[in-house]
Order: C-alpha cells, then sequence, then structure tokens
C-alpha cells in the first residue's frame, strides 16, 4: 500500500488553493455581523453633510461597506465623516462631509491631519440612510501622528 506524501510545501499549495477558489469565503462571509454603533459616535452629527471630494490635505479616511450576512459589497453608499483637525473642531463646519462608496464598496477621503478632541484623536463616521440600519461609529487611533485611518462599515438591512 502506498502513503501519499505530504510535506508543508504540499499543504500550504493546497490550503491556498483552497482559498483562492473561494470555498471558504462563503462561510466567512455567512457570519458577517452588524457593526454596532458605537458610544459617542453620534456627537456633532450634523445630518446631510454635503458630499466633498477632499476636507484638505494629509490625513485620510478608508474604509469598506458591505451588506452583514452575505459580505456583498454596498456600492454608492453615503458614509458622513468628521473629526477635530488642524483648522478647528468637530463642530467646524470645514471638517463634516459625505462621500459615496464606489461598485467595490470602498470609499476614501483626504482631510486635514486630525488632533486630540478630550485627549484622544479619533474620527466620526455614519451612515445614516433609510435602506440599512443606522450606525455611528468614534474610532480611537492609537497615536495623534497617524496619517491614516481604516474604517469599516457591515450593515443590516433597516
Amino acid at each position: 500500500m502506498h502513503t501519499p506524501y505530504l510535506n508543508r510545501r504540499l499543504f500550504v499549495t493546497a490550503t491556498a488553493a483552497t482559498l483562492a477558489t473561494g470555498l471558504v469565503s462563503p462561510l466567512h462571509a455567512a457570519s458577517l455581523r452588524p457593526t454596532k454603533t458605537m458610544r459617542g459616535g453620534s456627537n456633532n452629527y450634523r445630518p446631510n453633510a454635503p458630499f466633498v471630494d477632499k476636507l484638505g490635505d494629509g490625513f485620510i479616511v478608508s474604509g469598506r461597506v458591505v451588506r452583514a450576512g452575505d459580505g456583498a459589497p454596498l456600492p454608492k453608499t453615503r458614509i458622513q465623516i468628521w473629526a477635530a483637525t488642524t483648522i478647528g473642531g468637530e463642530r467646524e463646519p470645514r471638517n463634516h462631509g459625505s462621500v459615496l462608496t464606489r461598485a467595490d464598496g470602498t470609499y476614501r477621503l483626504e482631510m486635514m491631519q486630525i488632533v486630540p478632541n478630550f485627549g484622544q484623536p479619533h474620527a466620526h463616521l455614519a451612515y445614516d440612510d433609510p435602506a440599512f440600519k443606522t450606525v455611528f461609529l468614534r474610532p480611537v487611533m492609537p497615536s495623534a501622528r497617524d496619517t491614516s485611518l481604516t474604517v469599516d462599515f457591515v450593515l443590516a438591512p433597516a
């Protein structure tokens, strides 16, 4: 009787091929749970912040927006972003803007450098259109020297 030889390289190659074919991704996608609103996320929120191309230079807020359950990307989804920056606090109108997600569900907004507010450098992001449940986020950055922040949303139907 011949026993197949399974070495490390063969195992890694077979695992990578399985992942590449997507056999694992439906299991992962089915487990995607909706993003929960964070405490303080809606502070200084302004409904219907204007759509903008950018709010300054030097800091990038980006992420991806997908549907809960199946993980499908959500194109043309409005995400609102605001923060205290080098030009003023969270209430400063020039620090508020909205962007739409691309076909793959990603979004990106360049803005002025985020600065600490109440001792913590953080941003606020919101999804508040009627198709999905409203979500307000307030992610805190590890350092005030960071120049980017990635924030993903998993949205549940309303």
